[in-house]
């Protein structure tokens, strides 16, 4: 897969799932667009690393993802969109009757909202090339539900209907819309959920990752970055021209169950 003279946005990408797809699209020729919502110069000195590794232009640029505006100016500021990886997102863990309303609000801006406003924002790019590719990064919980994930569980199911809506808009203009649906990845943000795990069912950290975490993945495996990554670059081949409107499991059988 050559994606050389492509450009692609990935928002959330400094760790975890975003920066192993941003990984898999510049080892594959894509210049790429990093994102997270600080703006240190430690945060430029990744793009330049990746730069180095992959032999591709990238840059960092922040925004946040929390703010409508911060989205569209993204892309803006890209100046080029061929490829969207909407990934940014958040958890927090909680019962609904305790759920803290400004971690709704946060939840639903970052891990839905954002991916409204960057892919308004794509879209006329992706229209006056003939071509573009938007994968959403849903999850197994934009599919199924677990308890005490209100807020997650509501966005994800949301990001899945609306790359459907995505898909019907752009239909027959070479643009795809599709979300991939990981189970449980061992990121930063799956890391910091297990403390509050640990705390709700009262067990220690081996126990919450056997018996809470992969307790429905029945590969009993954690799904991989670099795994996410593929299937990403899978979508912009042209193998997948035709797919799109649908969801990808990466999940080791979760919601085949």
């Amino acid at each position: 897969m050559n994606l050389t003279g492509k450009t692609a946005i990935i928002t959330g990408s400094t760790s975890g799932i975003g920066l192993g797809v941003a990984e898999s699209l510049a080892a594959a020729g894509a210049s790429v667009v990093i994102n997270s919502f600080s703006d240190r110069p430690e945060d430029h000195a990744q793009a330049a690393g990746l730069a180095e590794k992959y032999g591709v232009p990238v840059r960092y640029i922040a925004a946040d993802m929390s703010d409508g505006a911060a989205c569209r100016a993204l892309i803006e500021k890209a100046g080029a969109c061929d490829i969207l990886v909407n990934n940014a997102g958040i958890q927090h863990v909680s019962p609904i009757d305790q759920f803290p309303v400004e971690k709704w609000n946060q939840i639903l801006a970052i891990n839905l909202s954002s991916a409204f406003h960057t892919t308004a924002a794509a879209l006329p790019l992706m229209r006056a090339k003939g071509w573009g590719r938007v994968v959403n990064i849903a999850s197994a919980h934009g599919l199924t539900a677990s308890p005490f994930k209100g807020a997650y569980v509501a966005a994800k199911h949301g990001v899945v209907g609306f790359t459907k809506v995505t898909a019907l808009e752009c239909a027959g203009q070479g643009i795809t819309a599709n979300a991939i649906c990981p189970g449980y990845v061992l990121t930063p943000l799956v890391e910091a959920q297990i403390p509050d795990q640990m705390k709700v069912h009262n067990m220690d950290r081996e126990a919450v990752i056997r018996n809470v975490l992969l307790e429905r993945q029945p590969s009993k495996q954690f799904a991989t970055v670099e795994q996410v990554g593929g299937t990403t670059l899978f979508l912009c081949s042209p193998a997948a021209d035709q797919i799109t409107g649908t969801t990808i499991s990466v999940d080791g059988g979760w919601t085949a169950l």
